[in-house]
């Protein structure tokens, strides 16, 4: 294995292969911890599939088995439970970071999903909202539209949020209803003859 490659260590395998998927039908799997590491080492450097090192495997398997497992909601599942395993942080951060889009991304073959991709002034783009703990590890993230605003996305973080936990954020995401729907419980309606 060469030292510039990125490879998953035993305790991070260890730590990710109980999350993964045992219903393989037919031919056996490839190597988990290298196609991992080989997925991994895509996404990290912002390559194409094509050019992922021959160490991982064939690229074609690396492709097919980020894609399959991104359908069937693996990495979220994954991302989930290991943000989670250190119990409710104490404090939580929110904030967010613009990704610019090739200016043809709208128009791109795929369908009606939905692409997270708006334009905003400076043009198209993705904004991800991430909440974090106190040591910038990654609890949950959103993704939306460049021009979608912070308030807006923080209506899907907000329930992520553990409870009793300090929230950190910029005044983007800060309103009056979203200080109070996170101060203070729900109140039962009082009827209306009193």
């Amino acid at each position: 294995m060469s030292d510039s490659l990125f490879w998953l260590s035993d305790e991070q395998f260890g730590r990710l292969e109980p999350l993964l998927p045992t219903d393989t039908r037919g031919k056996p799997r490839v190597d988990d911890r290298r196609v991992i590491s080989g997925i991994i080492h895509v996404l990290k450097s912002g390559g194409r599939w094509i050019d992922a090192p021959a160490a991982y495997g064939p690229r074609k398997t690396l492709h097919n088995r980020f894609v399959r497992w991104v359908e069937k909601g693996v990495w979220t599942g994954g991302f989930d439970t290991l943000a989670n395993s250190g119990g409710p942080a104490l404090e939580v951060m929110l904030d967010s970071t613009a990704v610019r889009a090739d200016r043809g991304a709208h128009g791109g073959k795929g369908g009606a999903r939905a692409q997270a991709l708006g334009r905003a002034r400076g043009g198209p783009g993705t904004k991800i909202h991430a909440l974090s703990d106190r040591e910038g590890r990654p609890l949950a993230f959103h993704l939306t539209g460049s021009n979608v605003s912070d308030f807006t996305a923080a209506e899907a973080l907000l329930p992520r949020i553990p409870a009793g936990s300090l929230l950190h954020a910029d005044e983007g995401y800060g309103s009056d209803r979203k200080r109070n729907r996170r101060a203070t419980p729900k109140r039962p309606a009082r009827p209306l003859n009193s």
